[in-house]
C-alpha cells in the first residue's frame, strides 16, 4: 500500500483527468521519441536547447543555420536538408560561373542570416570574389531600415549583385524598397533557400524580382500527397467523426476525405473558398474544392523527415524485439532511449518519397543537393521560376535558360574591368584599382612590371620578352640618302676633276700646280667619298674591316699631299731670303714619297689595330625596344684612329697660316690656308656631334659620313675649281711666255699672258698664278742659248 502511495505521488497532476464531477481517472501523457521540426533554423536552436535535457532527438525539415552542424551543442539535432555552408558554396560556383567579381551582402539578424552570409564570405575569399558592402537587416525593421539599406547598396554601383540570407518576409520587404528607390531591375538578386521557390517574396511585385537567382534544396512534388489533399474536405454538420482516434474518414462513394484530424482544415476552406459554416447565403457545402493549388516547398522535406524517423524506430524495434513488425517488447517501453534512437537515426539510409536516398553524415547533416532557379517572365507576361541548373558537390547551370532585364547577354558585376595588355594593376582595394602602363620595354609578370633584357622587348600580349630585330640603315631612309647623293655628286666632281687633269695634263697651270701631289690629294678626295658607301652599309666583318682601315687612311692620303705641298712652300721661301741653294727634296718624286711615307704610317697602325682587335659586329641598345647592328669598334680605338689625322690637319693648317704671307702671284698656299681653316672647323663642329650622340646611332653615323664629305668638298673647291675654271674657262692663261707668240685665236687687243721661265738651276717655286697684273721677279734673265727651259717653273702675268 505504502508503495503505491509513492508511486501515486510521483504521477504529474496533468495526467489525471476529470469529467462531471467523477473521480480523477490516471491518463499517463504519450511517450515523445521523436519531435519533427522546426521550419526556421532560430526556432530549431531554441527546441533544440530544450530537447537536448529530456536526450530526445529532432529531426528538421527546413532549418540549414551552420551553426546547427555544432554537437557540442546540438547533440540530438538532425535535419534532412543539407546547412548553409553548402548554400554558401554553391552561391559562390555560381557567382564564378557568371564571371561575377564584386557583390554585396544582405542578412537577417540572426544564426540563419550572420552564419550563412559568414560561410558565403569565406568560401568567396578563396575564390577570389570580393565583398562591396555588408548589410544587416534587424529584427522589427521598419519601412526606413529597408530603405536605407537600399541607399548604401546604390552606393556601390559596379556590385550590382545582392547575395540574400534573408526571410520570405524581409525578402518581400526589400523588394518593395527598390520600387520606392525606383532601383528595379538595377541589382541582380541571388537569394537562398529562405526564397528558393515561394511565391509570397514577390506577389504583386514580380517586376522587381525578375531576374533573381534563387537556391532551394532539390526536392521532387510528391504526386500522392497532392491527390491526397485535393481530396480532402471539411466535416459538415453532426458528420460522425471517431473522436477517439482523430482519424479522417473515408467516403467511399464520393471518393473524398472527411478532415477530421485537423482542426484549423474548416476555418482554412472558409477563407480559400470565401464561405461560412453557418446558416448564411454562403455556406461552405463541402464541394468547392481547392482551387489554385500548388504543393508548399517544404512538404517533400517534411515527409523525409518523417520516414527519418519512422525509419529508425522500425529498426530499433526490428533488432530489440524480432522480425514481427507489430510486436512492441517490454525492453523498449514505453519508448527507445533517445540516445539509443539517435543512434539509430544517424545510420537509416533509404530512398525516399522524392527518389533520392536520405542518410546522415556524423553532423547530423543531409548531404548537399541544391536545384537553382531563375525568377523569368514568359512569353505571356506571367512571371515563374524556372529551373536554370543544379549543385551536387558541382555545379550544373545551362547559362542559355538565362534571361536578363534590359540585357541581351550576362550583366557585369565587377569593380574594375580587366586592364589591358602591358598594364597592371594599382589597389585601391581587395578588388578596385586603376590600371597604371607599364614602360614601352617591360613585360607585365604577377602585376608587376618587369624591364625585358637589352635587346629584347615585350612580346604582344605584354606576358613574356622576344628577341629584337637588329636594326641598319636602309638605303632609301632619308637619313642615307642626304650623305649617299653628297657623295655620289662628290664622286662625279672628282672623276671630272681627274678627267681635266688627265686631259690637259701637259698644260702649264697644271704642270705648275705640282700634279704628282694634286693626284695624291684626288685619289684621297675620291676615297673619302667612297667611304660613305662603306660606312652606310650594312655591318659585316668585311665592312667593319675596310671602315677602320679607310676611314683614317682616306683622311692621310689627302692631308700627307697637303702637308708635303704646304712643307715644300715654306721651306722654299724660308731658304729662298737666307741662299739662292735650292732646298732639298723638292722634286716631284721626292714630294710623292714623303707623302706616301707619312700615309704608310696610318696605314701600318690601321692594320695592326686589325690584328689585335679583329673586325666583328655587335649590337649596341641606344634607346629602349631599339637593337641595332653596328661593327664591334670601341670608341678609344676610333679616337686614336682619327689622332693621327688630326695632328696632320693641325701641322698643314700652321704651315698655311705660315705661308700666308708670300707674294700674290704665289697665292696657292692661301687656298691652302682656306682649306685647313674650313677643315679644321668641320673637325671640331663634329666631335661635339659624334661623341655627344652616344645614343643616337642614325645622327653618328650620318654626322661621320658628311664630315667626310665636307672635308672631301672643301679641299676638291677650294684646290682644284681654280685651276679646272681657268682651264676650261679661261684658256688664254694657261700659254707660255716666249717670243711674245700668243695663242691661236686670241683676241689681239687682250693683254698678253705668258710664262716666264729661269734658268734650270733657278731655285723657284711652283706656284698657279691668278689673274695679276704684275708679279715680282725671281732670279736672272733666261739666256739665249736656245736650251728648253724647265716647265717646273714660276707663272706670272704680264700687262
Amino acid at each position: 500500500m505504502a508503495d503505491k502511495l509513492k508511486e501515486e505521488d510521483k504521477r504529474d497532476m496533468s495526467e489525471y483527468k476529470c469529467d462531471s464531477g467523477k473521480p480523477p481517472v490516471y491518463v499517463p501523457h504519450k511517450p515523445v521519441s521523436a519531435v519533427i521540426g522546426a521550419s526556421f533554423s532560430v526556432v530549431s536552436i531554441m527546441v533544440a536547447n530544450i530537447l537536448r535535457l529530456f536526450k530526445i532527438p529532432q529531426v528538421s525539415y527546413a532549418s540549414t543555420s551552420t551553426e546547427l552542424s555544432d554537437k557540442s551543442r546540438f547533440e540530438y539535432f538532425s535535419r534532412v536538408v543539407p546547412p548553409d555552408n553548402f548554400q554558401a558554396q554553391t552561391m559562390v560556383e555560381i557567382i564564378k560561373e557568371l564571371d561575377w567579381k564584386y557583390v554585396s551582402t544582405v542578412a537577417v539578424e540572426g544564426e540563419y542570416g550572420e552564419k550563412g552570409i559568414a560561410s558565403f564570405i569565406s568560401y568567396s575569399a578563396d575564390a577570389g570574389i570580393c565583398i562591396a558592402t555588408t548589410e544587416k537587416v534587424l529584427r522589427n525593421a521598419r519601412i526606413e531600415d529597408f530603405d536605407k539599406i537600399i541607399d548604401k547598396l546604390v552606393q556601390k554601383p559596379q556590385a550590382r549583385t545582392v547575395v540574400l540570407f534573408v526571410d520570405e518576409d524581409n525578402t518581400r520587404k526589400l523588394l518593395q524598397a527598390t520600387i520606392r528607390a525606383n532601383r528595379t531591375g538595377h541589382f541582380l538578386w541571388i537569394g537562398s533557400d529562405s526564397w528558393g521557390a515561394k511565391v509570397h517574396p514577390v506577389r504583386d511585385q514580380e517586376w522587381a524580382a525578375e531576374g533573381a537567382i534563387t537556391i532551394l534544396p532539390h526536392r521532387n512534388p510528391i504526386q500522392a500527397f497532392d491527390y491526397y489533399y485535393k481530396s480532402l474536405v471539411p466535416k459538415l454538420g453532426v458528420f460522425p467523426c471517431n473522436s477517439t482516434y482523430d482519424s479522417n474518414f473515408y467516403q467511399i462513394n464520393t471518393r473524398k476525405i472527411i478532415n477530421c484530424r485537423n482542426g484549423w482544415f474548416r476555418e482554412f476552406w472558409s477563407q480559400h473558398n470565401n464561405c461560412t459554416f453557418d446558416n448564411s447565403s454562403r455556406k461552405c457545402s463541402g464541394l468547392e474544392g481547392i482551387a489554385g493549388y500548388e504543393q508548399e516547398g517544404l512538404v517533400p522535406f517534411v515527409v523525409d523527415a518523417v520516414y527519418a524517423a519512422a525509419h529508425a524506430i522500425h529498426n530499433i524495434i526490428e533488432d530489440e524485439c524480432g522480425n514481427d513488425p507489430f510486436y512492441f517488447c517490454d525492453e523498449l517501453k514505453p519508448a527507445p532511449l533517445g540516445p539509443q534512437l539517435l543512434k539509430y537515426l544517424r545510420n537509416v539510409s533509404f530512398i525516399g518519397r522524392q527518389g533520392s536516398e536520405i542518410r546522415f553524415n556524423a553532423d547530423g547533416d543531409a548531404f548537399g543537393s541544391y536545384n537553382i532557379y531563375q525568377y523569368q517572365r514568359n512569353p505571356d507576361g506571367k512571371y515563374d521560376y524556372v529551373q536554370i541548373g543544379s549543385w551536387k558537390e558541382t555545379l550544373e547551370l545551362n547559362v542559355t535558360k538565362l534571361q536578363w532585364r534590359d540585357f541581351d547577354t550576362i550583366p557585369k558585376s565587377v569593380c574594375s574591368d580587366p586592364c589591358p595588355s602591358g598594364h597592371i594593376r594599382n589597389y585601391q582595394d581587395q578588388c578596385c584599382w586603376a590600371c597604371v602602363s607599364c614602360r614601352e620595354d617591360a613585360f607585365v609578370n604577377n602585376d608587376t612590371c618587369q624591364s625585358c633584357s637589352p635587346g629584347y622587348g615585350p612580346n604582344e600580349n605584354k606576358t613574356g620578352c622576344v628577341k629584337l630585330e637588329a636594326l641598319v640603315l636602309e638605303w632609301l631612309n632619308p637619313w642615307v640618302l642626304v650623305p649617299v647623293t653628297f657623295s655620289s655628286i662628290g664622286i662625279l666632281c672628282t672623276l671630272f676633276t681627274i678627267a681635266v687633269f688627265i686631259r690637259y695634263n701637259r698644260t702649264p697651270v697644271i704642270m705648275a700646280s705640282g700634279r704628282e701631289l694634286c693626284y695624291v690629294l684626288l685619289s684621297g678626295v675620291l676615297c673619302c667619298y667612297s667611304m660613305s658607301f662603306v660606312i652606310l652599309a650594312k655591318p659585316s666583318v668585311e665592312t667593319c674591316a675596310v671602315m677602320r682601315v679607310g676611314l683614317g687612311l682616306c683622311l692621310s692620303v689627302c692631308y700627307s699631299a697637303i702637308f708635303t705641298k704646304t712643307n715644300r712652300i715654306s721651306r722654299i721661301f724660308n731658304r729662298g731670303v737666307k741662299t739662292i741653294k735650292r732646298p732639298v727634296y723638292t722634286s716631284p718624286i721626292s714630294q710623292v714619297i714623303i707623302a706616301l711615307g707619312i700615309v704608310s704610317i696610318q696605314l701600318v697602325g690601321a692594320i695592326a689595330w686589325l690584328i689585335i682587335e679583329r673586325p666583328d659586329i655587335r649590337e649596341i641598345y641606344p634607346y629602349p625596344l631599339t637593337a641595332v647592328l653596328t661593327c664591334r669598334v670601341s670608341t678609344f680605338a676610333l679616337v686614336m684612329s682619327l689622332v693621327y689625322n688630326m695632328i696632320l690637319i693641325i701641322m698643314c693648317t700652321w704651315y698655311a697660316f705660315k705661308t700666308r704671307k708670300i707674294p700674290e702671284n704665289f697665292n696657292e698656299a692661301k687656298y691652302i690656308g682656306f682649306t685647313m681653316y674650313s677643315t679644321c672647323i668641320v673637325w671640331l663642329a663634329f666631335l661635339p656631334i659624334y661623341f655627344g650622340t652616344n645614343n643616337d646611332y642614325t645622327v653618328q653615323i650620318v654626322s661621320m659620313c658628311m664630315c667626310l664629305n665636307i672635308s672631301a668638298t672643301v679641299a676638291l673647291g677650294c684646290l682644284f675649281t681654280p685651276k679646272v675654271y681657268l682651264v676650261l674657262f679661261q684658256p688664254y692663261k694657261n700659254v707660255r711666255q716666249g717670243n711674245g707668240c700668243q695663242i691661236a685665236g686670241t683676241d689681239r687687243n687682250r693683254p698678253a699672258y705668258s710664262m716666264r721661265f729661269t734658268a734650270p738651276k733657278a731655285h723657284t717655286i711652283q706656284s698657279m698664278t691668278s689673274n695679276s697684273k704684275s708679279s715680282p721677279r725671281f732670279g736672272p734673265k733666261n739666256d739665249d742659248t736656245g736650251n728648253p727651259p724647265n716647265p717646273s717653273i714660276v707663272e706670272s702675268s704680264v700687262s
